[in-house]
């Protein structure tokens, strides 16, 4: 999912890049339009601003079509979220892979750090946990686990609530990390990256379009112009 993000990332950056010139560009092609009649340039001009502005309008329908979907769900007595993999979309779920979650969190002290900071249950039951701790650092709510630290659980005498019961590992290299809401947690802090990054991609369209029409409605006016003077020509 890394990779998802760092695309994304690339692609917003590429598109701030191009406004830059694009910008530069038709601004300089409409006022300029009228008086050098650089009509090739300006057609090319128009038909290349409209294959990027429709690229990324298709981008930003994407990203926005598959990450409408995933809301955390709200646990009685609990103040952080925990989130279902079936409430996201099913282009996302294919994307992630339990064993680069597993990979990826072993190495880094995400879980860890609870157990520094929440040391009584309802301290804990009251913490604001990210989307990745809640879902891979503790069993879901409702297995029925007994809190003995953030990452240390006592199981309950049946545990076939979820499949992710089963899931649940006291070891610390394990915890949750094959879980299905571990999977969740992981598409519910990308969701909230990607709609991060669309919403920047949708604000860097808005001038383009901007710019696009102005360009458009030069081009057209130049065009009238040119008809006009060749009709009076041809009556001189």
């Amino acid at each position: 999912m890394a990779l998802s993000n760092n695309v994304i990332g690339g692609i917003n950056l590429g598109a701030v890049l191009l406004s830059i010139p694009i910008i530069g560009t038709g601004i300089w092609l409409s006022t300029e339009v009228a008086e050098s009649c650089q009509v090739r340039v300006m057609i090319f001009y128009l038909v290349a601003m409209l294959v990027l502005i429709v690229l990324l309008l298709c981008l930003v329908v994407l990203v926005y079509t598959v990450t409408l979907r995933g809301h955390g769900n709200v646990q009685p007595n609990r103040s952080y979220l925990e989130y279902h993999l079936d409430d996201f979309s099913l282009w996302l779920r294919r994307r992630v892979r339990s064993s680069r979650i597993r990979t990826c969190l072993s190495k880094t002290n995400v879980c860890a750090r609870l157990n520094q900071s929440y040391r009584m249950p309802q301290d804990f039951f009251n913490a604001h946990l990210t989307p990745m701790q809640s879902g891979c650092c503790k069993p879901p709510t409702e297995c029925g686990y007994t809190f003995v630290n953030p990452t240390y659980w006592i199981s309950p005498i049946s545990t076939a609530a979820d499949a992710d019961c089963t899931r649940w590992s006291n070891d610390q290299m394990q915890l949750c990390y094959n879980c299905d809401s571990c999977k969740a947690g992981v598409l519910a802090a990308v969701r909230k990256e990607w709609r991060a990054a669309n919403l920047i991609l949708l604000i860097t369209l808005l001038p383009l379009v901007a710019l696009y029409l102005a360009a458009f409605f030069a081009f057209r006016n130049a065009k009238t112009d040119q008809l006009f003077r060749r009709y009076r020509q041809g009556y001189t």
